[in-house]
């Protein structure tokens, strides 16, 4: 840390503190996407705001400050949250002037804690936090692979690591994959566990009627930003080895992306137009939830999904891969079943087992959703991040911060 903010807080004895100075870093809002930028939205609007001042800043807020009713809403609760928005009109990597903005913040407002979220947010993080002499620099890491993208790791190590006073992690395989691929000093780094906030109920609208699906049709379905990592060509696969089981199979993928076009084409191509749905984004994701009989996660690598965790609290059985920080949500035969990644086979004959026993499956969902209510909920990571907050502004080194608050999921 480079200098204590605790001289600054402190007022007389008998007098109330000031309140700290939170920046949140991200690089959208995560209006129709992006399960990391929507947890940094939810922790910062769930920050107890009688001992922090909050900030969100969205370096690359342009493309979704359209008039759409999910932009007007997040809008509307940040507002009601009574966060502040400091939104940078950057539209490139190279718009460097875009960032003086968020630098004047944290050099005129004496910002206490500076607070990034993912790669790009940490790089930045790690140079701006230094030159306007922000008292804590934290990053976060929700995911990635950890394989190639040499210069990648050279940045987390030499640069964002360094810089930063914790590097926040949300799964103990990322942790260990931090250390022992990327040679992090174990002692920046602090296991901070996702969690998410009961989901609004199913708003009485019915999916399968409204998609023309028969009553007796097994539905399985995923809900995800349609992107590489997300490996949904494999559950294209899976279904069709499922199909000739299961005739009246249904398979629903929720939301948008880069990947529409080719899984479009790979759908054409085998012939499951009416099996494999690409349903687009929706807004009333509880509904969608609720008709399915399981949900599927065919991801190549995740840190810890909240789509998981809301397939969890919609009492779903979860056929998964065994990735990132996945075996810490779901325990094999209790809340669903894991399979390998890029295993098409694999991933239809654990989908089909289950749809095979829908008494086992109810019984795995209700699991599910026990076991999020009590170890994943929003509010257990909000009060982890608060201690952290406390803690590196007091100058409690991090190490000692992640053994104090360490939660075994």
């Amino acid at each position: 840390m480079r200098q204590s903010s605790e001289s600054a807080r402190r007022t007389p004895e008998g007098t109330d503190r000031r309140k700290l100075r939170v920046v949140t870093l991200v690089d959208g809002m995560g209006v129709t996407g992006g399960g990391a930028e929507r947890l940094a939205r939810e922790i910062v609007t769930r920050l107890d705001r009688d001992r922090f001042e909050r900030t969100l800043c969205v370096s690359r807020c342009m493309a979704e400050r359209e008039s759409s009713d999910a932009t007007r809403q997040v809008l509307a609760d940040l507002r009601a949250a009574d966060v502040r928005l400091l939104a940078l009109p950057r539209r490139s990597a190279a718009d460097f002037l875009a960032w003086r903005p968020l630098l004047a913040t944290l050099r005129q407002e004496r910002v206490d804690i500076l607070h990034a979220h993912q790669f790009g947010s940490n790089v930045w993080a790690a140079i701006l936090g230094p030159l306007a002499r922000t008292p804590v620099v934290i990053a976060h890491e929700h995911t990635w692979s950890f394989e190639g993208e040499r210069f990648r790791k050279l940045l987390d190590r030499e640069l964002i690591a360094r810089s930063a006073d914790a590097f926040l992690t949300v799964s103990d395989q990322d942790r260990r994959r931090m250390i022992e691929i990327e040679g992090i000093n174990p002692d920046k780094l602090i296991l901070v566990p996702n969690g998410i906030a009961a989901p609004a109920q199913p708003g009485g609208g019915d999916v399968r009627a409204e998609l023309g699906i028969e009553p007796e049709a097994p539905v399985i379905g995923t809900v995800c930003k349609l992107r590489p990592q997300k490996a949904l060509e494999v559950l294209v696969e899976a279904a069709r080895i499922l199909v000739p089981r299961f005739p009246l199979l249904q398979v629903l993928i929720v939301g948008e992306g880069p990947e529409r076009p080719a899984l479009e084409r790979r759908i054409e191509e085998i012939g499951l137009d009416g099996t494999v749905r690409l349903v687009g984004y929706r807004n009333d994701i509880a509904n969608v939830l609720a008709a399915l009989d399981l949900a599927v996660c065919c991801s190549d690598f995740e840190g810890t999904p909240l789509s998981i965790l809301e397939y969890m609290e919609a009492g779903l059985p979860v056929v998964a891969t065994r990735v990132g920080g996945v075996p810490d949500l779901i325990t094999p035969d209790v809340h669903g079943l894991l399979v390998d990644s890029r295993d098409p086979a694999g991933l239809a004959a654990a989908v089909g087992e289950l749809l095979d026993d829908s008494a086992r499956a109810t019984a795995m969902g209700a699991d599910g959703r026990a076991r999020r209510r009590a170890e994943f909920d929003i509010s257990l990571t909000v009060a982890e991040i608060e201690r952290i907050y406390e803690g590196l502004t007091q100058g409690t080194p991090a190490g000692e911060l992640g053994l104090a608050g360490k939660r075994v999921a």
